[in-house]
């Protein structure tokens, strides 16, 4: 713990005083506490751990004060002291991090809690954020659809360490949906014909998308029903207050087949999707009827709630009139507020800000304005979750108003290169918070549409609300410390080049590149236009050098098993670089007709590949996890399958004719089996061409790599992992071919 922390024993008598009476001995202070341990917090910690916490106390102070923590030590035992139990949770792994004692991420952790800690006073940390949301409605496509309750529990263990106390919270909504329409004489066929399958809900939900790799099977519908209930009731004894779904106004075609008089609009397809959505309007009074019944069926099988999201507009234009376009939006914003507190009076109704950045040529001020004029502001609030691509709240001055959470989407697709800007956060976040214009600021935020990777970004960002101008360098010390059990000057200074590399990239720009989303040109359907990409952002010589420092510090490191796994990842990324710049080399050698150039070159490639997917077999998450999990959620043998079948096509071709690779995977059995082999049946063709003088018919060529995606997508086998034995001496192989 910092010296700037300190202060005196009586400002601890201080802070007790509403559950303690007198403090004249420091032993009697530390007895006191540690009988009134908070039991949800302390339960977190001795789960995270699996039981090896030790000579730490968390206790609970009731006051009315903005959220805080304080931790002292007394005779070598720690106290944690806050006021709600998510900033009690945050203030001990705080505190633990900075002693080396405890590291928890999506990859591992490192406990080594000392026998006694070092003694010392503490002062009261303050964070000025009322919520500390996290999570993004897409998540639920892109990560938990095959989460039971055992790996959610893990992740609302992190959340209270990090500190969040408003998760969005989006499982187990077609349990009620299901009940709705069928209230609305929807029948079971025609709702099977309606639910898109488990890998697509989020955008099924949204109104983005119906029926899309449907039916979803009532036991997915079941299990996730269940699911939720243990996920609300955990979080609501953390003290957190998550968002949970409402109706926005998306109707079933069946439910426009029932009420032909009803007002409803076909909606614009969705990224060129050939089905249509629909939207019932919200002054039609079927729309009032359809979000009260839904509220009242939540509340049913949920439980009460504080904050409901209804995003109407969800990358959907709204149906406006030209002359009435503002009072139209009006009435719009107006009625759909009103539909949840004609049920639940004292929510909030949350909509993301999202598609004010993303439609922004519709969304104009007058348009923000008009849409939210009509909401009381205290029973609205706006997640402006994508400042790393827009900045909405500036050109809307704060909301007008409106409470609001300023944050970062972060990761797209749940596509995994590498990539943060920690430097980009502190300024935005410095910028918002001294902002004249920033209106009623509340909450800060991250909303990954993907998690399981770049772990540190989401370390760094939720220590901001507490920190918000943290020292790089002393944040790089206490990270490394605890995540990998030790830390050094050499250490830092491969960190520091590291950052230099990758952590410095505001937003995955490459990523939408000539209508193709992949994370890297290997990622991306082959074209020979990759000789006009411009390249990724970052510095990849940075990167090498940074990679090279690690890895010259392996024999200090003791096979940490954390540093093993970064060490891997970052290779992942640069070897993912250098091959994008060789395939560009491959095209351009080919165009020139230097097939032996090009041979070379694409022999380079094979070997670097191979090699790389071998090494991935150390991390998470590869191909077979993902099927394995996909199919171990299936009752019987056809849902397996079907389930493999979704599982297989959202990271491939996703849907429609826009988001192909959009969900790319930097996995083993990616690399070696799904992006080199398209590649090389392509640039093959390609060769071929170039060497009989004939037309290259890229058209067909284009055609024939959609029907090879798609007999991938159609088999069911799980790839076999290999898991490497020596993965730091594979990397230092793999990164000595690569840089030659």
């Amino acid at each position: 713990m910092k010296k700037t922390w300190s202060h005196s024993i009586s400002a601890l008598c201080l802070s007790l005083s509403a559950v303690l009476v007198g403090c004249e001995k420091q032993q009697e202070v530390s007895d006191v506490v540690h009988k009134q341990t908070d039991p949800e917090v302390h339960a977190v910690l001795e789960r995270v751990t699996q039981g090896q916490v030790k000579n730490i106390s968390t206790i609970k102070v009731t006051d009315q004060e903005p959220e805080w923590f304080e931790v002292n030590v007394i005779d070598g035992q720690a106290e944690v002291l806050a006021n709600s139990r998510t900033a009690l949770a945050y203030g001990a792994y705080q505190y633990l991090r900075e002693q080396g004692a405890l590291s928890i991420s999506w990859e591992g952790k490192n406990v080594a809690f000392p026998d006694v800690f070092e003694n010392f006073d503490g002062a009261k940390t303050i964070t000025p954020f009322e919520q500390r949301t996290y999570l993004n409605v897409c998540a639920y496509g892109y990560t938990t659809p095959w989460w039971d309750w055992e790996r959610w529990e893990k992740e609302i263990d992190w959340m209270a360490l990090h500190g969040i106390n408003n998760p969005v919270a989006m499982e187990g909504q077609e349990f009620v949906w299901q009940a709705l329409w069928k209230d609305f004489d929807v029948t079971d066929q025609e709702l099977a014909d309606y639910f898109s399958g488990p890998a697509f809900t989020p955008w099924q939900r949204m109104g983005n998308i119906e029926g899309h790799e449907g039916p979803l099977p009532q036991s997915w519908i079941d299990k996730k029903h269940v699911l939720q209930k243990h996920i609300l009731k955990r979080m609501k004894a953390l003290g957190m207050k998550p968002v949970v779904p409402a109706f926005s106004g998306y109707v079933p075609k069946a439910f426009v087949d029932r009420f032909p008089d009803a007002k409803v609009y076909e909606m614009p397809r969705w990224t060129g999707f050939e089905k249509a959505t629909y939207w019932l309007d919200p002054a039609d009074p079927l729309f009032k009827t359809v979000a009260k019944r839904f509220i009242e069926l939540y509340t049913e099988i949920y439980g009460e709630q504080d904050y409901y999201l209804s995003d109407a507009f969800n990358e959907m234009l709204p149906p406006v009139s030209e002359e009435n376009r503002y009072a139209e939006l009006a009435s719009y914003g107006k009625r759909i507020y009103e539909s949840i507190a004609q049920v639940a009076p004292d929510a909030v109704w949350v909509m993301q800000g999202w598609m004010f950045g993303a439609d922004e040529e519709f969304w104009d001020l007058a348009s923000i304005e008009a849409f939210l004029k009509d909401v009381p502001d205290q029973k609205a609030m706006i997640h402006d979750i994508g400042n790393d691509r827009y900045h909405v709240w500036q050109r809307t001055e704060g909301f007008k108003g409106k409470p609001w959470v300023f944050g970062f989407i972060h990761n797209y697709g749940g596509s995994d290169p590498v990539y943060a800007d920690f430097a980009d956060y502190v300024e935005q976040l410095d910028v918002v918070t001294n902002s004249d214009k920033k209106g009623a600021l509340t909450g800060f935020g991250v909303f990954p549409e993907g998690i399981h990777n770049n772990s540190v970004a989401y370390e760094f960002l939720f220590d901001l609300p507490w920190n918000a101008k943290p020292d790089m360098k002393n944040w790089l010390e206490m990270y490394t410390k605890a995540r990998y059990g030790k830390t050094s000057p050499q250490l830092i200074a491969a960190w520091e080049q590291v950052i230099n590399g990758v952590f410095s990239v505001s937003y995955w720009k490459s990523r939408w590149w000539e209508g193709s989303a992949g994370a890297y040109l290997l990622f991306k359907r082959p074209t020979v236009d990759i000789v006009n990409f411009e390249g990724h952002p970052g510095n990849l010589t940075a990167l090498d050098d940074g990679i090279l420092q690690l890895l010259e510090l392996a024999e200090s490191m003791d096979n940490a098993y954390l540093y093993q796994y970064d060490v891997v990842d970052f290779v992942k990324h640069a070897v993912s670089l250098h091959v994008d710049l060789m395939l560009q080399e491959v095209v351009k050698a080919y165009s020139a007709n230097d097939f032996a150039k090009g041979d070379e070159l694409m022999t380079s490639i094979d070997v670097a590949v191979a090699k790389l997917d071998n090494l991935l077999g150390f991390h998470q998450e590869s191909l077979h996890t993902w099927l394995s999990d996909a199919s171990a959620y299936g009752e019987t043998e056809q849902e397996s399958a079907y389930y493999i079948n979704n599982a297989r096509l959202q990271i491939t071709q996703w849907g429609g004719p826009k988001l192909k690779d959009y969900a790319s995977k930097a996995w083993q059995g990616m690399y070696k089996d799904y992006y080199l082999p398209r590649w090389k049946m392509y640039l093959s063709a390609y060769r071929i061409a170039k060497e009989t003088q004939t037309p290259f018919d890229d058209a067909s060529m284009q055609e024939a790599l959609i029907n090879w995606e798609r007999d991938w997508i159609k088999q069911t086998d799980i790839p076999t992992q290999y898991i490497p034995e020596t993965p730091i001496e594979d990397a230092q192989a793999l990164m000595q071919v690569i840089t030659r």
